[in-house]
């Protein structure tokens, strides 16, 4: 009986240690790739912090830029205009890790996030193009091929209509 007692007890604790979130408390983690919008392909970089077993709170950079044409009423004159974005913003997610019992190699989050868009665009362009604060939702996923590296595909995302990113995520 005792055999069975100290063998269940190592299992459980076996499959709490296995299913434990892959950044955890005080970890941090390294993110970077691209992103799919329907105003140019964003790259981003950013950094998340365990704050809790299950918690991260992260900051983010992206850039992305287009170009598109417009007609100017005025002068009746299309004209071309580029346009640059930069995104800074930040993130919390919860990881289900723990709560579903996932194996460490993979993480599954979902979050929120807030952030800031610096839109340039060329002077007298009539578009629809605003700086502005935003809110956003996502889910995403992340396979680790070792204890640092792993790659992240990520739904929903920040703000100015992004679809989503994929990249690559690396522990420190």
């Amino acid at each position: 009986m005792k055999k069975i007692v100290v063998i269940s007890s190592l299992l459980c604790l076996s499959i709490f240690t296995f299913a434990q979130s892959p950044i955890g408390k005080n970890g941090k983690q390294f993110n970077c790739g691209v992103g799919l919008t329907g105003y140019g392909v964003p790259v981003y970089f950013g950094l998340d912090f365990g704050v809790h077993p299950d918690i991260t709170l992260g900051a983010e950079i992206s850039y992305k830029s287009y170009n598109d044409t417009w007609y100017d009423n005025y002068n009746h004159v299309n004209y071309n205009a580029h346009h640059n974005i930069i995104g800074l913003s930040g993130n919390m997610n919860y990881h289900f890790n723990t709560i579903l019992e996932i194996p460490k190699n993979w993480d599954f989050y979902a979050g929120l996030n807030v952030g800031y868009w610096i839109w340039t665009s060329p002077n007298g362009y009539n578009g629809t193009s605003n700086s502005g604060l935003g809110l956003g939702l996502q889910v995403g996923g992340r396979y680790y091929f070792n204890n640092k590296l792993g790659i992240n595909l990520e739904l929903g995302g920040p703000l100015s209509g992004a679809g989503g990113k994929i990249g690559i995520s690396y522990k420190l």
